[in-house]
């Protein structure tokens, strides 16, 4: 009879003599010769990941002793003088092949400063990913982009936009007022820093104009004045009568605006509020009246 374990003369026992001894001994033989074979296992995991490169073509999830990855720059960045290797051997001892950084980031072309500025780069370089912070000169304004990006344009890095400029500072003439006046009201155009100041023209009435706001305007940006125009008004205030007090200082007959007094109370009170009250620009004592409490 012959036995089951001869694989080369009898590689399959037939089902009815599959439990036999003899049969069972050939499986087992069978099993063994195959756990003897080689076992295929990974050798290696997914390549590693560099700032500047990338793999060429896609990743495997499986990599054997011995097979090579290639890399080439990412875009933005270009290979480094002298070349350094950019492919990569999967090790017998389940590591890659370390590489350096073979790639450098694109540079973009070199900025020159504006007319009356300067342009600042952020990072100190002009390669991909840097920004260009434009400043103008006292004096001057900024017209256009103000920060410009070093970014991707095709295969190559340029300049997010074009270069601004500066340009000179004036101001169209601030607003004329009622009842009064500027200096230099004669002039189209002003310089940066230059100042006009108002004044209230004589009144015709029994009573004088006050002028209620700043008197002084510079110009501090372009058709830009450091403040609105003040105005040219009568302002009154009524006596300050202290119920309880007196007067002490700032006598008079009629209190303008940015009049000021001084009160204080009789014997036997005590003043709740501040002694020292001025005309305010509505007609009102600033702050209130205070009061003489017993």
């Amino acid at each position: 009879m012959r036995a089951c374990y001869e694989l080369h003369k009898a590689p399959i026992c037939h089902l009815q003599s599959l439990f036999s001894s003899s049969c069972f001994l050939g499986i087992l033989l069978l099993v063994a010769l195959v756990l003897l074979l080689p076992i295929s296992s990974d050798a290696c995991g997914a390549p590693p990941r560099y700032v500047s490169m990338m793999l060429q073509g896609g990743s495997n999830d499986v990599y054997q002793s011995g097979d090579s990855v290639e890399y080439q720059c990412r875009p933005g960045y270009m290979r480094t003088v002298p070349r350094l290797p950019v492919s990569s051997v999967c090790r017998s001892d389940n590591t890659w092949e370390p590489l350096q950084e073979a790639c450098t980031k694109k540079p973009c072309p070199q900025l020159g400063d504006p007319t009356n500025g300067q342009v600042v780069y952020v990072n100190g370089t002009y390669q991909f990913g840097s920004q260009a912070h434009y400043v103008c000169n006292d004096g001057y304004y900024l017209i256009g982009t103000k920060i410009l990006y070093c970014e991707l344009s095709g295969t190559t890095v340029e300049w997010s936009g074009n270069p601004p400029q500066c340009e000179k500072i004036l101001c169209k003439p601030p607003g004329q007022i009622a009842n009064g006046t500027y200096t230099n009201s004669h002039k189209d155009t002003y310089e940066y820093n230059e100042v006009v100041i108002y004044a209230c023209n004589p009144s015709n009435g029994p009573d004088e104009y006050s002028l209620v706001g700043e008197s002084r305007l510079i110009c501090s940006g372009h058709d830009h004045w450091s403040s609105d125009p003040p105005e040219c008004k009568v302002v009154k205030c009524q006596y300050p009568a202290l119920a309880n007090g007196r007067l002490v200082s700032g006598f008079g007959k009629t209190f303008y605006y940015k009049t000021m007094v001084i009160v204080e109370c009789l014997k036997g009170f005590y003043l709740e509020g501040s002694n020292t009250i001025s005309c305010g620009p509505n007609g009102t004592w600033e702050p209130k009246m205070p009061t003489c409490v017993k």
